[in-house]
């Protein structure tokens, strides 16, 4: 396998890291900007439509999920990062423009595409070009972009954002301020697009089309789904890999950052209060990823989601508890930003290192895959169902179910995570699989 200098693999991590970041702000802006394009659109009584605007994207990163592993397997790492920085052009542009709400809704899925070929290729190119006693803290340099780019896109909602209580400002915002939220992603993504061209594809799918060619005497097939099912070893690691997917999303944290709107609100804060405690957690999440920066190849992956499974579940019960009853104000400032720094520190970047180190070579690309979809689906349902959830329960009985689901994670992980910091991939292929 080829070796890179030092310099060179952090060079060539922060370009494929910048994913991560369109990600992240791809992900957040419309959470600004939906306020606005509601009213634009003539949606604001529309829950239904509601729902289908923020689900868009979602729907898109479920497809690009799905394509891109098989697709990387096939034509490579580097030519699919490239793929996923044009969709995000396209989007960024298109979603700003359009003036009709279908293509308004074309132009996020084509950008949800991209965070779905992004978020499953990032982490897994950054694993495979960099040595084990780094591989954590550079796998988790792409969370650290990734929350960079909901800060990025906070803070470009909050400048943008006008006055609402002048009647011209709040005209601004719903003809043009929007779009300018939508607009200001170009930028970083033309960026991704020219820088992927100086990355060089993954030593480890090069070794792997190699030893394919070299194999005169067998006959080779790639491995799909079906075969990745097919055995016991592997659906054991499969298993592992689709709950820790699917927790990330369902632990409830990243409900915050797409309703920050509603749960402020309903704490008793107004428009301009509300976007200053936006921008306060997306803070405390690069703060604390910075934290997981140092501490994930320190204490290690499985402490680590433990950590947050139970810190997340203790914070959510009071959450509830807060909510039922009726406290507004300051405190739950306090236990917002205490379940962002928590998820910062623990699930959100352990999670991409793990699914990016504990499946073998072979199925590496079929299998993040999998697990990316499962993790998208995970996150579409959650956006989905909160509102309903909400309307239903109330703050205080969804934050409950919440608090529920992370006390059944953290069971599951003290029996099945492995501890994974300082081993090789194939180390721990090995380990696993055997």
């Amino acid at each position: 396998m080829k070796s890179f200098s030092k310099g060179f693999v952090y060079f060539i991590c922060l370009v494929s890291a910048l994913g991560g970041l369109l990600f992240g702000y791809d992900w957040v802006v419309i959470g600004g900007a939906k306020p606005f394009y509601e009213l634009y659109f003539g949606i604001s009584h529309s829950p239904l439509l509601q729902g289908v605007a923020m689900s868009t994207a979602l729907v898109g990163c479920l497809v690009g999920a799905m394509v891109a592993g098989a697709a990387a397997d096939r034509y490579g790492r580097k030519p699919l990062l490239t793929t996923a920085a044009v969709l995000f052009t396209v989007s960024a542009i298109g979603t700003g423009l359009f003036n009709d709400f279908t293509l308004f809704n074309i132009a996020r899925f084509v950008g949800g595409v991209g965070i779905g070929v992004a978020s499953a290729l990032s982490p897994m190119y950054i694993a495979e070009v960099s040595p084990p006693q780094i591989r954590g803290r550079m796998v988790s340099l792409n969370q650290m972009t990734i929350v960079l780019g909901i800060l990025s896109a906070q803070i470009v909602n909050m400048l943008l954002a006008r006055d609402t209580a002048v009647a011209e400002n709040q005209a601004w915002n719903v003809e043009w301020g929007w779009r300018w939220m939508f607009w200001a992603e170009t930028l970083p993504a033309a960026l991704f697009l020219v820088m992927s061209f100086f990355i060089p594809e993954s030593p480890v799918f090069l070794s792997e089309k190699l030893k394919v060619r070299t194999e005169k005497l067998k006959a080779h097939s790639p491995f799909t789904l079906r075969s990745l099912l097919g055995d016991a070893s592997l659906r054991r690691v499969l298993l592992l890999g689709l709950v820790i997917a699917v927790f990330q999303q369902w632990c409830g944290t990243n409900v915050i950052f797409n309703y920050a709107q509603e749960i402020f609100v309903g704490a008793g804060f107004d428009v301009d209060g509300m976007f200053i405690n936006i921008v306060i957690t997306g803070i405390a999440n690069v703060v604390f990823t910075i934290v997981a920066l140092y501490t994930i190849e320190r204490w290690g992956r499985r402490t680590l989601m433990l950590l947050g499974a139970s810190s997340l579940g203790l914070i959510y019960l009071t959450l509830g508890t807060c909510y039922a009853m009726g406290t507004t104000g300051i405190m739950m400032v306090v236990l917002v930003v205490a379940a962002i720094s928590a998820y910062a520190m623990t699930l959100g970047p352990v999670t991409w290192t793990l699914l990016a180190e504990i499946f073998p070579h072979r199925v590496r690309g079929v299998a993040m895959a999998t697990c990316t979809f499962a993790l998208w689906v995970g996150c579409c349902t959650l956006t989905f169902s909160f509102p309903s959830m909400n309307a239903a329960l109330g703050s205080s009985g969804t934050f409950w179910i919440y608090s529920a689901i992370c006390a059944c994670a953290f069971v599951f992980l003290y029996r099945r995570c492995p501890e994974t910091k300082g081993k090789s991939l194939e180390e721990l292929e090995k380990e696993l699989i055997g």
